[in-house]
């Protein structure tokens, strides 16, 4: 913990980490969950996990979504994070237990949202995912994950099944001192819309996506 300087020139504690802040019940189409909320006092980010019925600590079954307003609230066919949220809290459920962290700060692999939408304006125009966040200048990942870590920590988790087709959040899991026992995939029908994009996940970003297989490459 840090100190910083108040108004009156007392000195103040300044917070680090991740602080749980309330825990809520909350009903949900998919079953009841808890809504456990907390503040990333490093970045500012308020954060919650969705917890289904009793975790225990180990091969906990585990989904890092990151935020997409245009996917999760809009229902945009433009990538399939909407449909990869409602997958993973219809997966807890019928599994009986489990954690969904909905990670805030993470629009658009971390760009944000405005500089996403500027992407997407240049993938309309022919640019792939990966192309338009360079020519913006932007990383094509800026996502990071040790909140995620520190909220499954709190969370008693210490070893998780994790539903992901990007192996870079097993590895920031494994990094940051979350052990991933089993990868499993979450994987959603594609469309005309999608094809593309989840072409450039798979093929520029590593993403484990064997059901593209599939589908036409002319689709």
């Amino acid at each position: 913990m840090t100190e910083n300087i108040g108004a009156f020139g007392g000195k103040n504690p300044r917070r680090s980490g991740t602080e749980r802040v309330v825990n809520t019940p909350l009903p949900t189409a998919y079953g009841q969950f808890q809504a456990v909320g907390y503040l990333d006092h490093d970045r500012g980010d308020e954060q919650v996990a969705l917890v289904h019925g009793d975790i225990g600590t180990e091969n906990v079954l585990v989904r890092l979504h990151s935020e997409c307003l245009t996917g999760d609230a809009f229902g945009s066919q433009h990538c399939e994070c909407g449909e990869q949220l409602s997958a993973a809290m219809r997966a807890v459920v019928a599994e009986g237990a489990g954690v969904v962290l909905y990670l805030r700060g993470h629009e658009g692999r971390g760009i944000g949202l405005l500089a996403k939408l500027r992407a997407m304006a240049l993938q309309a125009e022919g640019l792939d995912t990966v192309e338009a966040n360079l020519a913006l200048g932007l990383p094509v990942d800026a996502r990071d994950y040790r909140v995620a870590a520190e909220m499954l920590h709190d969370l008693k988790v210490r070893s998780v099944r994790l539903m992901s087709n990007n192996p870079r959040k097993r590895e920031a899991l494994t990094k940051y001192g979350i052990e991933v026992a089993e990868q499993v995939p979450l994987l959603i029908e594609p469309s005309e819309n999608n094809i593309t994009y989840l072409r450039t996940k798979r093929e520029r970003l590593d993403h484990h996506l064997p059901h593209l297989d599939a589908v036409a490459h002319g689709s």
